[in-house]
């Protein structure tokens, strides 16, 4: 079973969870120096990990948000995507300004793996919301060049399915009230470890 088309914690090892940590945690620390990802062999890893796979790379620093990026869909080897997207949240978001060294010790790492998006049927904004999952549900929310995404951690903050809604449209750039009848949203599920986990 390929880890695109189904997220499950069989999936991988804590071995691997782990792995997947480290490089994530030594993609940063390289690039505090060499102003770059972490090159990464996948034959060096296990064949899981050597599958393309979609991740995001979710950094914190004392419960606060320092920086997320992330693939919505599998392109690459997965330890390969997890060393680029951790680089990336690092010094690459654009919501923050780049890490500097004396913070990498306080940075607390959360790795999400993605399934492969689905688009969802509607036919009103009041059926979509009747047809989310709180806790379960990724959400990409598109219209024409706008595009929100929220993963599924993200309820843990905005449980109620409005607020979560209003805060994705929001993000797309949209007003929390928009509607539109070519509305898009696509429907993912994730695995999620973090440095919590070991």
């Amino acid at each position: 079973m390929g880890i695109v088309s189904s997220v499950s914690q069989d999936l991988f090892d804590p071995l691997e969870q782990a792995q997947l940590l480290q490089i994530a945690r030594s993609s940063v620390e390289y690039g505090l120096t060499h102003e770059e990802a972490l090159p990464v062999n996948p034959t060096e890893f296990s064949p899981n990990l050597q599958e393309p796979g979609a991740a995001f790379v979710t950094l914190e620093t004392q419960g606060q948000l320092r920086g997320c990026i992330g693939s919505v869909k599998a392109r690459r080897p997965l330890v390969i995507d997890v060393s680029k997207n951790a680089w990336n949240a690092a010094f690459h978001d654009t919501r923050f300004k780049p890490l500097k060294r004396s913070e990498f010790n306080d940075l607390h790492f959360e790795i999400s793996i993605l399934t492969h998006p689905k688009p969802m049927t509607f036919s009103s904004e009041e059926n979509l919301k009747q047809q989310l999952v709180p806790g379960t549900d990724g959400l990409i929310l598109k219209d024409g060049y706008r595009r929100g995404l929220f993963l599924p951690s993200v309820w843990e903050k905005l449980p109620d399915i409005d607020t979560f809604l209003s805060h994705l449209k929001q993000k797309a750039g949209f007003p929390d009230s928009y509607w539109s009848e070519t509305l898009e949203v696509e429907r993912f599920y994730s695995f999620e470890f973090s440095d919590d986990d070991f």
